[in-house]
Parts: C-alpha cells; sequence; structure tokens
C-alpha cells in the first residue's frame, strides 16, 4: 500500500463520509449565497425602504468582494495553513450571515455582504482542495463529484430557497439559516481534519499585485453589475470602469508573471489541460448561468408564477442532475474525459434549443420537462471537466489551481448574467416593434369592444398581449444564443490533452 502523501490523512469510512458531506455542504451554502437573494431583493428593497437598483447592491456587493478573494487562496492557504484559513473563514461566514439578518438598514447589509463575500469566497476552493485531501487516490472521482454537484445545485436552488424562505418566513432568514449549518462545519472540521493542515510558509506579500487585482476585478464587477442600467458603453462611467479594468488586468498579469512570489500565481495556466479544461468551464458554466438568471425572471415577471414555484422550475435541473452523477463517475473509468465532456455538452446544448420553442402559453410541464433533461446531463460536463482541469496540475499547485477555477466560475456568472440580460432587454424592444409594426388592431378592438371593453381596456389588453410575447420571444433568442455556447465549449475542450488517469487528479499535498 502506498504510503500516505504529505498533508493526507487516513479517516475511518465514517469519519470520511462525514467530512465529505460537511465540506460539500460549506460549498453548497456559499455557492447558495451568490443567488440566494437574487428572488428576494423586492423584499428586502420594501422592507429597507429603498428602490430596486438600490437594492441590488446586496448583490452586487457580495459578488464583487468574492470574486477578489477567490484568486487568493493559494497565497493565504500557503501562509495560514489550509485548515486554520478555512475554519476561520467558515467563522467569518456564520457571523457576518447574522449580520446580513439583523441588518436594518441599507448601509449595513452593504458592508456585512462584502464581509460574507470575502470569507465565503476562500470557503469554495479551500473545501475543494480538502475533499481532494481527505479522499485516497482510487477515490478522487468521488470528491470531484461531490464538489462538481454542489457548485451546480447551488445556483440553480438558489431562487428557489430564496423564494420559500422570503415568501413564507423573512428574508433576513436566507441569511440567518447560515448560522447553524457554519457552526456544525466548524465543529466537525475542528475534530475531523487537524491532521491534515498543510505546511505553512511565510512569503512576502505582493502588494503591488494585490492593489492591481482589488482594482481591475473590482471595476470589471462594478461594470458588469451596472452597466445595462446606464445603457452600457453610452455613459461615460460605464467607458471608464471598462477602460481601468482592462489597463488594470494587463498591469495585473505583466506583474505576477515577473513577481518572485506572486499573490496569484497565474503560471499555473502554462498547463495546456487547465487552461483548456477553465476555458471550457468559462463557456458551459456562463451558458449554464444565464438560463438560471433569464427562467425565474420571465417566469415571474410574465407567467405570472410566484416565486416559490419559478425556483422549482429553474431547479429542475440541478435536482435531475443527481439521477446521473454516479453513472458519470464510473464512465470515467472506461471513457476518455474529454468525449464526456463534449457529449454531455452538447446534450445540454440540444436541451437549450428544445427550450427555444417555449411560449406564453406553455404549461408547468412543457417548461420542466427541458430542465429535467438537461439535468441528465450535467454530470457528465462537470464531473470530467474538474478531472481534465485539476488532473493537469501537480500537487504544489492545487490550491492556486481551484482558486483560479472558482474565480473564473464567479466572473463568469457576473458575465454571463449582465450579457444574458442584455440580449434578453435589446431583443425584447426589437421585437416588440416588429410585432407592433406587423399589429392591425382595429378589427380586434371592434369585437373586443362588441363584447362590452371600453376602447382603453381594449388598448391596455392588446398592449399586454404584445409586451407578453416580445418578452417571450427575446427569452427564446437568448436560449439559442446559450446553445451556441455549449457547442462551442464541446469544441474547445478537445484542445486539451488526454489525462494520463482518467478520473484521478493528482495527489494532493
Amino acid at each position: 500500500m502506498a504510503r500516505p502523501e504529505p498533508g493526507q490523512i487516513k479517516l475511518s469510512p465514517t469519519g470520511l463520509r462525514l467530512a465529505a458531506f460537511l465540506l460539500a455542504l460549506s460549498n453548497f451554502m456559499v455557492v447558495l449565497d451568490i443567488t440566494v437573494a437574487n428572488v428576494s431583493i423586492p423584499h428586502i428593497a420594501g422592507s429597507l425602504g429603498v428602490s430596486l437598483e438600490q437594492g441590488t447592491w446586496v448583490i452586487t456587493s457580495y459578488a464583487v468582494a468574492e470574486a477578489i478573494t477567490v484568486p487568493l487562496t493559494g497565497w493565504i492557504a500557503l501562509r495560514f495553513g489550509t485548515v486554520r484559513t478555512y475554519i476561520v473563514c467558515m467563522a467569518g461566514f456564520a457571523l457576518f450571515s447574522a449580520l446580513c439578518g439583523l441588518s436594518q438598514s441599507l448601509t449595513m447589509i452593504i458592508i456585512c455582504r462584502i464581509a460574507q463575500g470575502m470569507s465565503g469566497g476562500l470557503i469554495m476552493p479551500l473545501a475543494q482542495t480538502l475533499l481532494l485531501r481527505i479522499y485516497p487516490d482510487e477515490q478522487r472521482g468521488k470528491a470531484m463529484l461531490l464538489s462538481a454537484m454542489t457548485t451546480m445545485m447551488g445556483p440553480a436552488l438558489g431562487p428557489y430557497i430564496g423564494g420559500y424562505i422570503s415568501d413564507t418566513f423573512s428574508w433576513h432568514w436566507i441569511f440567518l439559516i447560515n448560522i447553524p449549518i457554519a457552526i456544525g462545519v466548524i465543529a466537525a472540521a475542528l475534530v475531523l481534519l487537524a491532521p491534515a493542515e498543510s505546511e505553512r510558509r511565510i512569503v512576502p506579500i505582493d502588494k503591488i499585485g494585490l492593489l492591481l487585482m482589488v482594482l481591475w476585478i473590482g471595476c470589471l464587477q462594478f461594470m458588469l453589475d451596472i452597466g445595462r442600467n446606464h445603457d452600457w458603453f453610452e455613459d461615460p462611467m460605464i467607458v471608464a470602469l471598462g477602460v481601468v479594468a482592462l489597463v488594470g488586468f494587463i498591469a495585473f498579469v505583466i506583474w505576477e508573471l515577473t513577481e518572485e512570489h506572486p499573490i496569484v500565481d497565474i503560471r499555473v495556466f502554462r498547463h495546456s489541460g487547465f487552461t483548456f479544461g477553465v476555458l471550457a468551464l468559462a463557456l458551459c458554466f456562463g451558458g449554464y448561468f444565464a438560463s438560471t438568471v433569464v427562467i425565474p425572471q420571465w417566469l415571474q415577471t410574465t407567467m405570472g408564477y410566484p416565486a416559490t414555484l419559478a425556483g422549482l422550475i429553474t431547479a429542475c435541473t440541478a435536482i435531475a442532475a443527481l439521477a446521473t452523477s454516479q453513472l458519470a463517475s464510473r464512465a470515467l473509468k472506461h471513457f476518455d474525459p474529454r468525449l464526456i465532456v463534449s457529449v454531455g455538452v452538447i446534450w445540454i446544448g440540444c436541451m437549450a434549443m428544445v427550450r427555444t420553442n417555449w411560449t406564453s402559453s406553455s404549461d408547468f410541464w412543457s417548461l420542466a420537462l427541458p430542465q429535467i433533461a438537461q439535468g441528465l446531463g450535467m454530470s457528465f460536463f462537470m464531473i470530467p471537466l474538474a478531472t481534465i482541469s485539476i488532473g493537469s496540475v501537480p500537487p504544489e499547485e492545487l490550491a492556486s489551481a481551484t482558486g483560479l477555477q472558482n474565480f473564473v466560475r464567479t466572473v463568469m456568472i457576473g458575465v454571463s448574467s449582465a450579457t444574458a440580460l442584455t440580449i434578453w432587454g435589446n431583443t425584447e424592444r426589437e421585437a416588440h416593434s416588429e410585432l407592433v409594426s406587423r399589429l392591425q388592431p382595429g378589427p380586434t378592438i371592434d369585437r373586443m369592444r362588441e363584447s362590452g371593453m371600453s376602447l382603453e381596456q381594449a388598448t391596455q389588453m392588446i398592449a399586454a398581449m404584445v409586451e407578453r410575447e416580445a418578452v417571450t420571444m427575446a427569452l427564446d433568442y437568448v436560449f439559442l444564443i446559450t446553445a451556441v455556447v455549449f457547442f462551442i465549449g464541446a469544441i474547445v475542450i478537445w484542445f486539451s490533452p488526454r489525462p494520463k488517469v482518467s478520473g484521478l487528479p493528482p495527489a494532493v499535498q
């Protein structure tokens, strides 16, 4: 039997299952918080006495803070220790979740969401690293499975859970519910994971790299979050944010490549498997998340669905993915992971094409079945893709690689949301103009007036009908764009070399 590698621990079967469950739960909780507040913004804004646009800062503040801290995982884990950092971040996440739930003003909740995002941003890659560390080599596929499933289910279940809690209880509980979970995870980590602490090394702080990273990521995230409300590059402020983000990014890359102790080790992108795996992940996760943004909004604003039911339809994808997760994990032992990813992504793209036939008269099952069918292919996309990217990285670079992978996924949430909503809005206006130009409402209005309606009532009903159809047509166009993105992602993965050992990432130190 091979000797355990430095940083690895041997747990009993019960201890391994418990530790894996708690690590996966913490990852799920943090990913869930990205979207759980989306459908609760009307409740939060109304309770705090602010506008909906001001209320969206609850989402923006968390996203910006998380995006900035995720790439720092490698350096912080090396400086303070993986397990120690994980426990401190879980404690911080619990504390600031409590303060978010107790907030009585917009300023307070934004400050607390920033701190919550800074804590949560590190938990995702650290949980993934520790999952890989506690599993022996021959069972690392299970670690990939748990990490991929919780990452995929969080954004999908967020709208449902957030809608249910806000509709049934109060928006405060979407934050307060994190506290008992975090306390349980911390207690278990202190007992089970202490032997897995990594060796600490004191390295200089790359202050310039840190400042450049905060600058360009912050400007990019703010641009993505507020650009749609400011007509994008028609607004000088958005132009300024874009220019600063671009220049800051270029300066950041140059500096980090030449710095002896970089704050973010972007040299990990020299591994082609990691580079193309992350690129495919960015495309496919962006396409997937775009649908989780537009579907619940369309269902609530156009179809009249309550937040809970809209969230349920959105979550059907993640729920169905559970049915094929074990099958996808076993397939890695027999097939080229690149082939599995391509088949899974093409299937998801085909389901996006099916959704282009949604209409304003579609019933529940016409909406839910494509979501369920899409979920059957999600495991074949997420799990092998994690194997290809992380499996290409040597052990000493694992923390940096998982941090960068989670960073790309986090940024793609902002990019895909902004892009999807912009395309949806622009296409809706074009569709509305086209429908109006072809509309001949005279005879219809006459018949409606004969049935007892006034001219104003008839006109308003026709206008509402046109708006409903234009929004739905625009939604279908968004699905078409996401299908194209998926098909491109299915091609990109073939630029990655085949992993030497299917399904097993390298040993973790």
